[in-house]
């Protein structure tokens, strides 16, 4: 009888594992499982099993294709098997092609006299997943807000980020989802990063590969009224809910596109931006509307400087700036009273109140 042997997590039993399986016991006649025990896997991974270990053996147990299933409990990492496979001395380990911990395998193996094989990551008939990525999916929201920004914008484009410098920000709702997305796309308000957490993804490298800012898949992430320090990676300053906000912010859509990636190198008075970023940060920490509005009007103003066209007044409105990059997209106007905002959105059809948001943990 030629004994194979495959040793993994197996967090969550699922397509992949099962193939993993089938093709290791083509290699001989009996099939032994080992996964590692829970407290192993603490201790390695630092985090708990998705699945008890119990419900794991009595799961892998029943599958037709495992003979026997032991449970991994060696404290070596990468050989938490070790105990069982020098006590079965099988005649091969069975392991993937992306084991990190070949050449420890590869030496237990030559202290048994057991043949190493690599078996490549073969894909179901269906879609492929791993565990990391189930748990990804079970965490991924169904739905995710926007954002608007105050201050500082730019400043949290690595090239551009300087110390002691802030952007300020606030997640709005009403939220959007991979089926429902209520505003007009590419519009200055993250839509990149709200897409990029709905598909269980951080999003923080991708927008800084476009040569963008982490801004909004930070905000977006993070939820509430943000401020943050300017630097290479979202580092949070400080945070509070927005409801000194409720009431007070609304959107306007200029009609005209919105480009960030292609704006990035524009000259701009980084100067004025910074002390938009510090007026901004004062005013969420006192949770002052005016003060805040001044922050926007400092925004604006250094918008403005790049090029940008002015923006149309709104009576009331303390202050108003193209949402992001600029250039188009949408623009957030902060109003001193509810019913002035509630008068400006009534008047327009490219008019749309907001409010903050913020995730309950």
């Amino acid at each position: 009888m030629k004994k194979i042997f495959v040793s993994g997590c197996y967090d969550i039993l699922h397509a992949g594992h099962i193939q993993f399986f089938k093709e290791a016991k083509a290699l001989g006649d009996h099939l032994t499982v080992c996964f590692a025990s829970d407290q192993v896997l603490w201790e390695h991974k630092n985090r708990r099993t998705s699945l008890p270990q119990d419900h794991k053996l009595a799961l892998i147990s029943n599958l037709e294709v495992v003979d026997q299933v032991v449970i991994g409990g060696s404290q070596e990492l990468g050989l938490d098997f070790k105990d069982h496979f020098l006590k079965i001395k099988p005649h091969v380990l069975a392991v993937t092609e992306d084991d990190q911990y070949g050449p420890k395998k590869r030496e237990l193996c030559d202290a048994v006299g057991a043949e190493y094989v690599i078996l490549p990551k073969t894909p179901p008939a269906f879609t492929p997943v791993s565990t990391s990525s189930i748990v990804r999916n079970i965490r991924t929201p169904a739905q995710a807000p926007l954002r608007v920004d105050f201050g500082g914008g730019w400043l949290d484009v690595p090239k551009y980020a300087r110390e002691g410098a802030y952007i300020v920000n606030c997640a709005i709702s009403p939220l959007v989802s991979l089926t429902k997305w209520g505003y007009e796309q590419k519009s200055g308000l993250g839509g990149s990063g709200a897409w990029s957490l709905l598909n269980g993804n951080d999003g923080v490298e991708s927008e800084l590969s476009l040569g963008v800012g982490w801004q909004d898949p930070a905000i977006i992430r993070e939820t509430g009224v943000c401020v943050w320090r300017s630097g290479d990676k979202p580092v949070l300053h400080f945070k509070r809910n927005g409801d000194f906000l409720y009431g007070h912010m609304a959107l306007h859509y200029t009609d005209m596109p919105h480009d960030t990636p292609g704006n990035v190198d524009n000259l701009r008075d980084f100067d004025l931006i910074e002390k938009a970023g510090h007026v901004a940060k004062e005013a969420v920490i006192e949770g002052n509307v005016r003060v805040l509005g001044e922050a926007i009007r400092l925004s604006h103003q250094a918008q403005l400087g790049e090029g940008m066209r002015e923006l149309p007044q709104a009576d009331g409105a303390l202050a108003c700036k193209y949402c992001g990059g600029g250039w188009g997209g949408y623009a957030l106007y902060l109003f001193a009273e509810p019913e002035a905002r509630d008068q400006f959105v009534a008047r327009g059809n490219n008019n749309r109140p907001i409010e903050p948001y913020i995730t309950i943990r």
